[in-house]
């Protein structure tokens, strides 16, 4: 049965034992399978039938955790790979070639920032960053007959900005192309982006669904909602034949799982960033408590911006879920059930004080890392975000005395001691 609550898909989705099966979703810790024959295995390689062979492409227990992602998603299909930023990159690559181009929101992590602005130029894809509040003529204005898709963050890292998805799917489709979301802070507990239009999901699962900072990965999802073949001129790698499968074409062959079966089958054969089974199970363990960690994350990361917004040496408080807040309105639209644990402030006295503080921090933990049990603190202009100029921070919506505080699941009174011991030192 797929059709569970979320709640019940986070604990049982996907891996249903039968008789005499392990309870707990088994590590299959193998790099290859066996087979009876060498017709067998030929099929497996045409993509005539499905199955297991090697790792690399496919693993039972990656695609059990990636099945329940899925369906947390509500999409068609699933892959894991390595980190996030794995997932980001084969997320765009898969669609997108040299001499493509893309569109992004300036407020996304720093990482993704490098990846489109750097090395995916090298690669001949071009980007062009827009402000995620401008107007739809704005944004109109930034395609181009080759672009190929639009990407953005539900809550920007760290800028915590919230995307209006609606109105950036509108435009893509409205240019035929599809709408990729990054969707790690809010989780699919609290936003969930194929029900606004977008097209495709992406995770970085190593923050809030691991919750423990301890285990890599990331995660795509596709909803099968895009039409390529209505757009085949643009997605000739979807729509064509690929002579690395004896010809074959995806969206003939596959259907509403075409995309998501070329990142499979071609991009992880050929790029290799798979999640390893371990890490797979890891995450699996993460994802049976998401439902429960998420509301704690939010209603922690509230009480405590509520407590920094009382104190004088707090020059500003930034967090979605805060009445009054820029982003409250469109928040209450995508995830009126919460947005999720992060927040940002800074102190008077700009970027040196909010380092000094930072410092004296006991119970938080300056780590290089947000979204997990345990809350962390990050200035993203000195780690993050470090090789972006001052005007690049700035358009990401970073200011220099930007602190990134991840607010955990501790006892909120706890978390707050701590901030205040270390605002009087």
């Amino acid at each position: 049965m797929s059709q569970y609550q979320l709640e019940t898909t986070c604990v049982q989705g996907a891996y249903e034992p039968k008789k005499g099966d392990p309870r707990v979703m088994p590590i299959v810790q193998s790099t290859t399978f066996k087979y009876e024959t060498s017709d067998q295995m030929g099929r497996l390689f045409d993509l005539e039938e499905e199955g297991y062979f090697y790792t690399r492409l496919q693993n039972p227990t990656c695609d059990l955790v990636a099945e329940k992602i899925n369906r947390l998603e509500g999409g068609v299909g699933a892959m894991l790979t390595s980190s996030g930023q794995a997932a980001t990159y084969y997320a765009i690559f898969n669609i997108c070639e040299a001499g493509g181009h893309i569109i992004c929101s300036t407020s996304v992590y720093g990482g993704t920032f490098n990846l489109f602005d750097v090395t995916m130029r090298k690669m001949g894809i071009e980007c062009t960053f827009i402000d995620p509040d401008a107007s739809e003529e704005e944004i109109e204005k930034a395609f181009q007959p080759n672009t190929k898709a639009v990407f953005g963050e539900s809550i920007a890292n760290p800028a915590l900005v919230v995307l209006d998805i609606e109105k950036f799917a509108k435009l893509a489709h409205k240019h035929g192309v599809p709408l990729i979301i990054d969707n790690t802070f809010a989780t699919p507990i609290n936003c969930r982006p194929f029900e606004w239009g977008a097209d495709i999901v992406t995770h970085s699962t190593t923050k809030y669904m691991d919750g423990h900072a301890m285990a890599l990965g990331g995660c795509i999802v596709d909803s099968g909602n895009f039409d390529w073949d209505a757009h085949a001129d643009k997605f000739p790698g979807l729509t064509s034949p690929d002579p690395s499968y004896h010809g074959i074409v995806y969206t003939k062959s596959f259907g509403k799982k075409a995309y998501i079966t070329k990142a499979t089958v071609q991009l992880m054969r050929d790029l290799g960033s798979m999640q390893s089974p371990q890490n797979a199970f890891l995450l699996n363990v993460g994802l049976e408590t998401l439902h429960l960690r998420m509301p704690r994350h939010c209603e922690n990361a509230l009480k405590v911006a509520r407590f920094l917004q009382t104190r004088e040496e707090v020059a500003w408080v930034s967090y979605p879920g805060l009445e009054g807040d820029r982003y409250y309105d469109v928040a209450q639209k995508y995830m009126p059930n919460g947005t999720c644990g992060v927040l940002c402030f800074g102190l008077k006295g700009g970027r040196d004080v909010s380092i000094r503080f930072m410092d004296h921090l006991k119970l938080a933990a300056i780590v290089t890392h947000v979204a997990d049990a345990r809350t962390c603190v990050l200035h993203p202009a000195s780690h993050t975000h470090r090789q972006m100029t001052d005007e690049q921070l700035l358009e990401a919506g970073v200011k220099p005395d930007l602190i990134r505080f991840s607010v955990g699941i501790e006892n909120a009174d706890d978390i707050i001691a701590d901030i205040r011991q270390a605002l009087e030192s």
